[in-house]
């Protein structure tokens, strides 16, 4: 069992992508994030979701090189939608 806060492994990001395509697709996830933000429930969901039931709360450190440092998840999350680097963890 993964600790709570952590990133989902490479197998479970893939199914979590996977789930979103058969359902609302990451695109559309990601409208909803630039819509309503962080506060929805729906995107509160799937950021629990994605790190195994809890949000982690910021900062929050990338793998990116140069620019490796957002103030929270959803700030991570939403820099992950406008580049389309879905798979990128923290």
């Amino acid at each position: 069992a993964q600790q709570p806060g952590t990133p989902l492994s490479d197998q479970e990001y893939h199914q979590f992508f996977k789930f979103l395509r058969i359902t609302i697709q990451a695109s559309t996830a990601c409208h909803l994030r630039e819509l309503y933000g962080c506060e929805n429930s729906l995107v509160q969901r799937l950021d629990e979701y994605e790190n195994h039931g809890v949000i982690p709360p910021g900062p929050i450190c990338s793998e990116l090189p140069g620019n490796p440092f957002f103030h929270n998840f959803c700030t991570f999350s939403l820099y992950r939608c406008i580049m389309k680097k879905y798979f990128l963890k923290v």
